[in-house]
């Protein structure tokens, strides 16, 4: 089992930007797909990016449109969100997740390990 640890969560105003990071011991990111999810008090687990093995992706979920990205650093072997115009109704704990499969899946059930999350707060 891949151990994954993010970081880069904070409290920020609306507005802002922040980037989230996740780095991996074992796996390299760039053999396969990675995602990050986001849960807010209250509510389900929500899709936010993933990204592909190398030639597919990425896929974003409705609220990332137009003002997140993701992307792979593999010199460092980190996937990163970077987070612009928050707000906030982006407070959550974000996830980040990794599969063995090749496709940027917005399906929870596709990843096979998980972040323990870090914590995003937007205030307004």
């Amino acid at each position: 089992q891949v151990h994954l640890v993010e970081s880069g969560g904070g409290l920020v105003q609306a507005g802002d930007s922040l980037r989230l990071s996740c780095a991996s011991s074992g796996w390299i990111f760039s053999n396969y797909a990675a995602a990050w999810f986001r849960q807010a008090p209250g509510k389900e687990r929500e899709f936010v990016a993933a990204i592909g093995r190398s030639g597919y992706g990425p896929n974003y979920g409705n609220p990332a449109k137009g003002r997140f990205t993701i992307f792979r650093d593999s010199a460092e072997n980190t996937v990163s969100l970077q987070m612009n115009s928050l707000r906030p109704e982006d407070t959550a704990v974000y996830y980040c997740a990794v599969t063995k499969g090749a496709l940027p899946s917005a399906s929870s059930s596709s990843y096979d390990s998980w972040g323990q999350g870090t914590q995003v707060t937007v205030s307004s």
